[in-house]
């Protein structure tokens, strides 16, 4: 899981790259390289889940981003991710 800082202040510069920002976010889902996306209310906090093999890995993830000179992230190996989209519900055609 990362944890990213965001900058108080979003400049110009910043703001146009979130269009940039979110189709790499939407390709990095639909490819299984990152599980959950979610950010703070009031801004200032990112929260991401990436499936990852290492550390260095999840580093290349996040140098893929177009903010990511913005923010400060904070890397947290996790054991598991639970998730309620996670869970597919299977039915029986019989």
């Amino acid at each position: 899981m990362v944890e990213f800082e965001l900058p108080e202040v979003m400049t110009d510069e910043f703001m146009s790259l979130i269009p940039e920002q979110r189709y790499v976010i939407n390709k990095m889902m639909s490819e299984g390289q990152l599980k959950s996306y979610s950010l703070a209310l009031d801004r200032s906090m990112l929260w991401a889940v990436f499936e990852a093999d290492s550390e260095f890995e999840v580093l290349e993830f996040i140098a893929q981003m177009p903010l990511s000179d913005f923010m400060d992230p904070y890397v947290s190996e996790l054991m598991f991710h639970n998730a309620a989209d996670d869970i597919v519900h299977q039915f029986s055609l019989n």
